[in-house]
């Protein structure tokens, strides 16, 4: 794989700026490193920040500790990133939710955009619609709509949340199609999955990663991926355009930050650690595992893609007015 390549990131086509790989020489950290998680270990915001932080914490001759820090949203732990020192020595693992973390937690006391620098997206994994094969006889997403038309909203729809991505997915789901499902929000996807798998609820919109061995066994059936093109971990999988509804595209997405006022050669120093330890066969591994796509794109790319993610998803949730936690 090249270090760098062209990619397109949520219908944004982003050229790339190589930064040049001598920026490594120019800085390196004075003490241990701090990755913030602001969820709990074990989620995805853990598993795609634990391998590039070994090889990043090895690479610039540092030890990186991540630490999980959960709580109301992800805002405790961004909260506290936000006021670290702007030394390159903590830095937040942020993910699509915090974009509009702002409009959801009135207390949120940071915003992304403003208080924050990129330095690199780590991964992205596109949301899919699957349903229980037992009270879904539908076979794919037109026939799951149609029925949902006619049950005039009682299919049950559930998400890891109010605020996260997955909820907005299902409000948008309503926007384009008209559809009205009965919303379930939990505390978290892991109670959501097996809801959905014992038949307590119809349906979920989840990260494609978290469904992957239920779809696979035959407990869920999956009708559509959120994404632009099929996913090779479930290739049999249409895109939600292939299933007849056109420019459906969500997904959960993974970056680093650092505080805002942090210089620049930190930042272009991380980012090209970051950059050659996604590159490196191991961490290509792990996100195939999990269903992610590794974009490798300058900062500058990466700076363009949160704001343009902060405004649409920022407009979504003001639109649908999230009741506040």
């Amino acid at each position: 794989m090249k270090l760098y390549r062209r990619a397109a990131l949520g219908g944004l086509v982003l050229s790339v700026a190589a930064v040049p790989l001598r920026a490594a020489d120019d800085w390196r950290p004075s003490r241990s490193m701090t990755w913030i998680v602001p969820f709990p270990p074990g989620g995805s915001n853990d598993i795609f920040a634990r391998p590039v932080a070994a090889q990043v914490g090895q690479a610039l001759g540092q030890a990186v500790v991540v630490d999980n820090r959960a709580g109301a949203g992800g805002t405790l732990g961004g909260m506290i990133a936000a006021r670290a020192a702007p030394d390159g020595c903590t830095l937040l693992v942020g993910n699509t939710g915090l974009t509009f973390a702002r409009i959801v937690y009135d207390e949120g006391g940071f915003d992304l955009s403003r208080d924050f620098a990129p330095v690199s997206l780590l991964a992205r994994v596109p949301v899919a619609l699957v349903v229980n094969p037992t009270t879904v006889q539908a076979r794919d997403l037109s026939g799951f709509l149609a029925a949902a038309r006619k049950a005039a909203g009682s299919v049950t729809i559930g998400s890891s949340g109010l605020g996260t991505i997955p909820h907005l997915a299902i409000e948008l789901l309503q926007q384009r199609t008209g559809i009205r499902f009965t919303h379930v929000p939990y505390r978290g996807g892991g109670q959501a999955l097996q809801d959905v798998v014992s038949g307590t609820i119809d349906a979920l919109i989840t990260p494609l990663s978290t469904v992957v061995s239920y779809v696979q066994s035959g407990r869920l059936r999956a009708l559509a991926v959120a994404s632009t093109n099929r996913q090779r971990i479930l290739p049999e999988l249409p895109t939600f355009a292939e299933a007849g509804l056109a420019d459906f595209r969500v997904s959960s997405w993974y970056g680093l930050f650092a505080p805002k006022a942090t210089p620049v050669v930190p930042l272009d120093t991380l980012h090209v650690a970051v950059q050659s330890a996604l590159a490196s066969a191991e961490v290509e591994r792990i996100w195939a595992e999990q269903g992610a796509r590794v974009d490798l794109v300058s900062r500058l790319a990466f700076t363009a893609f949160v704001e343009s993610e902060t405004e649409r998803w920022s407009a979504l949730a003001k639109t649908i007015g999230i009741p506040k936690d």
